[in-house]
């Protein structure tokens, strides 16, 4: 039982093939720079060497047959015949309030995601091309959509909605989505599992920190809040992103600085963030050892980030009545012993402590908080495109 996830960019494809039997990944790869000079496919089969080879690939459609071509490689390929494809399963960035579950695509679910298009311009176009040439490569094998919006949609009312006029919200669906909802999903069904305990009995807080940054109050395993908003820009510092500012600040700087509305979006989406403050770089590695040689915005970025993640996990436990579990996952959550560690520090009164030698880990699967802690602190590495094989297995069953 074979399943391929694909994740599309607009110049990009990521994929993954899983033999579901096992939940083993068979092979995985990149195609990169999609209709620019220099494109290339890195392929990697399990055991193996990776193998990259510098090809032209104009569109999606082209990057879809090279992808399938290499699958079936007698050399470092994992299928035998594209019979053996059960189905295949897409990231959507954006369901918008349409899709609270995953969905196998129809012309109505295409349609329906390219509603959502205003809500994720750069995103959402280039999922649908992914699909669109997968659907046309093979026509008969069933393809599911899985968004990345979805599990935020049991999110109540007093969360998810805004305090602008309500007309806004009827009209033009102007209103708390929220991503990363497969990371948090993953992330907070796999704690009660190393827990030992249904999720139906918690109340979790999941970290998801990267380039882009979320977290989330997971109660009984639902999302009833989270830090990403109507965009992906709000919430904690970010790579470039500038988390959460007064809006009136935005319209003075339009006002004072003449910025009009994409000038003042670049600034926010590629300016901001851990980059606009340290000056130096959106990559948490560089910042963090400028910090150490004692350089202030550099260690002033590193704070304001372990600042905002601390408050949010304060926040999340109040809105839930208490926490049981916290988790940290993504590329910084799993990897920066530095950022798990300052973000937990007066987190005691929770009865949340972080043990520093067991927090002396990366990319892995542990338990980082004492022995006395009453509330568990977590890593696990997250896993989204399992989360997209195994909806795809159970709609396609």
């Amino acid at each position: 039982m074979k399943v391929l996830v694909l994740n599309c960019g607009s110049s990009s494809l990521k994929y993954q093939l899983f033999d579901m039997s096992t939940e083993e990944v068979l092979s995985k790869g990149l195609v990169e720079r999609i209709g620019i000079a220099g494109s290339r496919i890195k392929h990697v089969k399990s055991g193996m060497e990776p193998v990259v080879t510098d090809v032209d690939i104009p569109n999606h459609k082209v990057g879809i047959k090279f992808v399938l071509e290499a699958l079936l490689s007698s050399e470092h390929g994992s299928l035998n015949s594209l019979d053996e494809l059960r189905a295949v399963g897409h990231r959507v960035v954006h369901g918008g309030e349409k899709f609270a579950r995953s969905a196998i695509v129809t012309d109505e679910v295409l349609k329906a995601i390219e509603d959502c298009t205003p809500f994720a311009p750069l995103h959402n176009p280039a999922n649908l091309m992914g699909i669109r040439a997968m659907v046309e490569v093979l026509p008969k094998v069933p393809q599911v959509a899985v968004f990345d919006t979805a599990f935020h949609q049991t999110m109540p009312e007093t969360a998810y909605t805004y305090g602008i006029p309500y007309h806004y919200y009827e009209d033009l669906r102007i209103r708390r989505y929220g991503f990363h909802g497969t990371s948090h999903f993953y992330v907070a069904h796999r704690a009660a599992e190393m827990l030992n305990r249904p999720i139906e009995s918690m109340n979790i807080v999941t970290c998801h920190l990267g380039n882009g940054s979320s977290l989330s109050a997971v109660k009984k395993g639902k999302s009833v809040d989270t830090s990403l908003g109507f965009s992906t820009v709000t919430g904690v510092l970010m790579g470039t992103r500038c988390g959460d500012v007064d809006p009136v600040a935005l319209i003075h700087l339009m006002q004072e600085d003449g910025m009009d509305a994409q000038s003042l979006s670049h600034m926010l989406h590629k300016e901001s963030g851990i980059a606009g403050i340290s000056g130096l770089s959106s990559d948490l590695r560089d910042v963090e050892d400028a910090a150490e040689r004692g350089e202030h915005r550099s260690a002033l970025a590193l704070d304001m980030l372990c600042y905002g993640i601390r408050k949010y996990i304060g926040a999340y436990a109040a809105a839930m009545g208490g926490v049981d579990a916290i988790v940290f996952t993504a590329g910084i959550g799993e990897n920066s012993t530095t950022v798990r560690a300052k973000s937990c520090e007066g987190l005691e009164f929770l009865g949340a402590r972080i043990d520093l030698d067991k927090n002396n880990i990366r990319g892995k699967e542990a338990v980082v908080s004492t022995d006395d802690s009453r509330v568990p602190i977590l890593v696990i590495p997250t896993n989204e495109e399992l989360v997209i094989a195994r909806d795809t297995v159970t709609l396609t069953a």
